[in-house]
């Protein structure tokens, strides 16, 4: 099946990531080359998820790991946005809007898998801190936010991640997350 429009601009290169915050006129640029990417694909799927790390029920926000090197340092997941989402209800009742502190979880949950994957024994990761983070465009019900996680540094018990979501050709967020295993 070919992509969808704002498949193929993510793929190719070509999304719109113009910061629009105020004072800042820098362009944003994706984490990493996503054009030899299947965005349809699947390498890592919600139930393999679940033996590495331990998010489940509203929580477990990645539907599925679509690529990931082979050193699991960089990757791309994406988090389906559905109408019977628990946040639907209250944020905000005529028109729901994905809180974008679910959105940093999102890209939260890739980075610890990535990082908890590479480990013999897994263990539960949780956020140290979260710098440079903005939020550029709404996620709504029926939106794909595709999630890219790059790994910057990485230590026995912590990793330092640079993490972007995607939706129809935007960047949804980014931000630098730093996590620490417990």
């Amino acid at each position: 099946m070919p992509p969808s429009p704002a498949e193929a601009q993510v793929q190719s290169g070509q999304a719109d990531l113009s910061r629009e915050s105020e004072g800042s006129t820098a362009p944003s640029k994706i984490l990493f080359d996503l054009s030899a990417i299947d965005l349809k694909g699947e390498m890592v799927s919600r139930e393999m998820l679940e033996t590495v790390i331990p998010h489940r029920g509203h929580m477990g926000l990645l539907d599925k790991i679509i690529w990931h090197t082979p050193d699991y340092c960089q990757g791309v997941a994406v988090h389906r946005a559905r109408p019977d989402e628990f946040w639907c209800a209250g944020h905000f009742p005529p028109r729901p809007i994905m809180p974008g502190v679910l959105m940093i979880e999102t890209g939260a949950q890739l980075a610890a898998f990535l990082y908890n994957v590479r480990k013999k024994t897994t263990n539960i990761a949780v956020f140290l801190r979260i710098d440079e983070c903005s939020f550029r465009a709404m996620v709504e019900p029926g939106q794909d936010l595709y999630v890219l996680c790059q790994e910057i540094k990485a230590s026995r018990r912590r990793f330092i991640s640079n993490i972007q979501g995607m939706v129809d050709g935007k960047v949804a967020f980014e931000a630098q997350i730093t996590g620490m295993t417990m």
